[in-house]
């Protein structure tokens, strides 16, 4: 006779190891690569959860997650020039916030959001954009072609030379919130 079999007990569904897998793919097959700050950001992510640096892991882990949401809607973030302007709004709110905690004695959290203004500014301050100079150079010579041409002068007319199709700085790294700002400037001295 052979020697009886021994069978194993049946796990239940619930008790089976099971194995769990990510995808951390930074393109879609339709899409265009990722920014090269958002690239930086999920790097960091990594890194700061590795050094244990609670301050900068909840600064990169909220702007991913608006990142992420930004994707869902009819705005998604695809450039670095639309993360940098996040990043500067996030900063802002963060210094609004540190001057709130501070006027109700909460110098604690005050602390932590400057902390937070000074992840942001840092990841800002990474981003190249054109120089101000070369901004102001290029909105003065706009304007004066403009004026040259008779073409009416109005804020929406010149930033559409400037930073619409064929325009002056289309496709270059410009925050168009700072030109508008230089036009308004122009417009308002001539």
């Amino acid at each position: 006779m052979s020697a009886p079999t021994r069978s194993l007990p049946r796990l239940s569904r619930l008790s089976r190891p099971f194995r769990c897998t990510y995808a951390t793919t930074t393109t879609t097959s339709a899409g265009p690569p990722a920014p090269p700050l958002l690239l930086k950001l999920r790097g960091d992510l990594k890194s700061a959860m590795k050094a244990k640096d609670t301050n900068r892991l909840n600064v990169l882990r909220s702007l991913l997650a608006e990142v992420t949401n930004a994707a869902k809607t009819t705005s998604p973030i695809k450039s670095d020039m639309q993360l940098l302007s996040l990043l500067r709004k996030r900063a802002s709110a963060s210094k609004a916030a540190a001057e709130e905690f501070r006027a109700q004695g909460r110098e604690d959290l005050g602390t932590k959001e400057e902390g937070q203004v000074g992840v942001l500014e840092e990841y800002a301050g990474g981003v190249e954009t054109v120089a101000m100079e070369e901004v102001e150079r290029v909105v003065g010579e706009v304007v004066q072609t403009m004026k040259g041409q008779g073409e009416k002068l109005n804020l929406g007319a010149v930033l559409k030379r400037l930073v619409g199709p064929g325009g002056a700085f289309e496709g270059r790294p410009v925050e168009t919130k700072e030109v508008a700002r230089v036009v308004k400037d122009v417009l308002g001295s001539s």
